[in-house]
């Protein structure tokens, strides 16, 4: 899995060791820090994008994030693909919990997923929260899940 940071850098180490360095390097600065994860998908012609994002925000002192991208050529309707995005932000959250319990780093999965019944998307909302929930996650939906309803969103190309 290939991630990069906002600027295109890749990022050669495994995820777990660069997020495991950035908490250390971050926590030293002496910055208070929470994680959010979150997931955006794009339909283009006969293809899907998803963008998968760990915004690491620094209480009071902006934040960055790693970004990984992933294109599909399988088809889905809305509810599949908002449960696909769900379930790649869980992916990457289960992979990298046990950091955040071991620094102590608050973490959350956000979902691009519409509370107001009106929206399509809204379809998926109770199964993609006892998804997150039962998986022991604090969870965020629109409009409150900024890391993948705004940061994602920007860099599902």
């Amino acid at each position: 899995m290939k991630w990069r940071r906002f600027n295109g850098e890749l990022i050669h180490l495994p995820i777990k060791e660069e997020v495991r360095s950035a908490i250390i390097r971050e926590t030293t600065k002496g910055y208070h820090l929470k994680v959010c994860i979150g997931t955006d998908s794009q339909v283009k012609g006969i293809e899907t994008e998803f963008a998968t994002v760990i915004v690491f925000l620094r209480e009071g002192h902006g934040g960055f994030m790693f970004i990984h991208n992933e294109k599909t050529r399988q088809t889905f309707t809305i509810r599949e693909r908002m449960l696909v995005e769900v379930a790649k932000s869980i992916e990457i959250a289960y992979e990298l919990c046990d950091l955040f319990n071991e620094f102590d780093v608050d973490m959350e999965v956000h979902a691009d997923i519409n509370t107001n019944p009106h929206f399509k998307s809204n379809e998926a909302l109770r199964e993609a929260m006892g998804y997150i929930l039962g998986m022991g996650f604090a969870f965020k939906a629109k409009p409150e899940a900024f890391a993948s309803s705004s940061c994602a969103d920007k860099v599902v190309n």
